[in-house]
């Protein structure tokens, strides 16, 4: 078993089963799947947002390996991408508690808790947003600046978000403010099926980067925003970028269209 308490958990649960406390916890439910749930909880009149996980069993797991995915059996890779992240700079929501139990994947048990962050919107709404009021130019480049920057560090740090979109860039704090100091309050959200590699594979990358390119065609990205994107995110001349990068630009582009083709497609099928 693996348990990690900071306050007011530390000492509102000394010398209790940790994981009883939590299933005792209520509040609202955000999302709940099968071994899963995320609920907002009250604790001391501060808010935090709880994720327990019950196992997915080995029929879920078998179904990833299958398909050749790493399964997500706990809360174990959001709690490492957190810590490591806010070690590295990377602004993300503050873990406070974690635990683990079961040495069974299919039937281990964990949960990860973190700080509230309010008052928020996601980028994906905030730029939806954008299209029936447009924002001045320098404003585009102050977001494309952040967005680049926490992406480059992110992958500096060894982590592959694996959903990396951008409504899983929370601004937090007042908007108008924002848009003047260069989207200093925008935390990486979602890090549940995050993981470490000690060297980073052009692959996972190239995954995350075409997932947040799909996100953002909304914003019909000129070839200056792209342009200054990539100046960021690998912190390198233009020229020299584009005459070195070019394979690997290439294969996002092309994997961000299927994204995009699949995205059509399924909406589609479900439209009545």
């Amino acid at each position: 078993m693996v348990l990690e308490l900071g306050e007011p958990f530390a000492s509102l649960w000394q010398g209790r089963d940790a994981f009883a406390e939590v299933d005792r916890l209520e509040g609202e439910t955000y999302r709940a799947l099968e071994g899963r749930r995320t609920f907002r909880t009250l604790v001391n009149g501060e808010g935090f947002f709880v994720k327990v996980h019950k196992g997915v069993g080995w029929g879920e797991i078998l179904k990833n390996l299958a398909s050749l995915r790493m399964p997500v059996i706990g809360a174990g890779n959001e709690w490492q991408a957190l810590t490591r992240l806010g070690a590295q700079g990377v602004t993300v929501p503050v873990p406070v508690a974690f635990g683990v139990r079961g040495s069974n994947p299919a039937r281990q048990e964990s949960f990860i808790i973190t700080r509230e962050l309010t008052p928020v919107i996601d980028l994906d709404v905030l730029t939806h947003q954008w299209l029936a009021q447009p924002v001045s130019a320098a404003v585009r480049r102050r977001l494309i600046h952040r967005v680049a920057s926490m992406t480059r560090d992110m992958h500096a740090a060894g982590i592959n978000h694996r959903d990396c979109y951008l409504c899983h860039f929370l601004l937090v704090g007042d908007v108008a403010a924002a848009m003047e100091d260069g989207f200093s309050g925008t935390h990486l959200i979602d890090l549940h099926r995050a993981r470490y590699r000690q060297s980073l594979p052009t692959r996972w990358r190239i995954k995350d980067i075409s997932g947040l390119y799909f996100s953002s065609l909304h914003m019909k990205l000129s070839r200056t925003d792209i342009f200054r994107f990539l100046r960021v995110y690998y912190a390198r001349p233009l020229r020299e970028v584009l005459a070195t990068a070019g394979p690997e630009l290439a294969r996002i582009e092309r994997k961000a269209q299927r994204t995009l083709r699949h995205h059509l497609k399924h909406h589609a099928g479900n439209a009545p």
